[in-house]
């Protein structure tokens, strides 16, 4: 059963309908309401396709996060498979393995991305996206850089991308 054949049938052939049509139709029949039903029965689809238009087009300017969302999930499996398949170099047993770092980094960045989707339902989408985007980029990036170089110089940069991260949570509730 399609759309249409559904359409059609709860708004004219089932039977509580057909008793509305057929007492409006036997009340009013100078007004020909049999060829408003057969009218509205071609259109009842148009009507189901025009009282709901796609998701992105309720978005509007916000748009651009989505595309923004869909980059950064792509990403993120990227450098997952990526990573998957990297041999790590373990260079000091005192320091945390790169391995490991590259999970969370991954793990957090996915997350975010998919979290990324939401920030058009926030009330300042904008300030939402730049949290969460810039918290991705300094959180997850200076992990991502610090599994792969072992060069830790850019880890005083993760706490602030983990802060923005939060932030761009809590700008959800502004």
């Amino acid at each position: 059963m399609g759309v249409h054949d559904a359409m059609n049938y709860v708004l004219f052939h089932n039977p509580v309908a057909s008793g509305v049509w057929s007492f409006l139709s036997s009340e009013k029949k100078s007004r020909n309401l049999a060829s408003v039903q057969q009218a509205a029965s071609k259109s009842a689809s148009t009507v189901a396709s025009e009282a709901m238009p796609p998701m992105w087009k309720l978005l509007g300017s916000s748009r651009y996060v989505l595309r923004l969302a869909g980059i950064s999930g792509a990403a993120a499996v990227m450098l997952g498979a990526y990573g998957a398949h990297h041999h790590f170099k373990v260079v000091d047993d005192k320091e945390r393995d790169p391995k490991s770092i590259f999970e969370t980094a991954n793990r957090y960045h996915l997350l975010h991305s998919i979290v990324l989707l939401a920030a058009p339902l926030a009330r300042r989408p904008r300030l939402t996206a730049l949290l969460l985007t810039s918290g991705m980029a300094l959180f997850c990036g200076t992990c991502y850089y610090i599994s792969f170089t072992n060069d830790r110089r850019v880890s005083k940069f993760t706490p602030i991308g983990g802060f923005l991260l939060i932030f761009g949570w809590l700008s959800f509730i502004l």
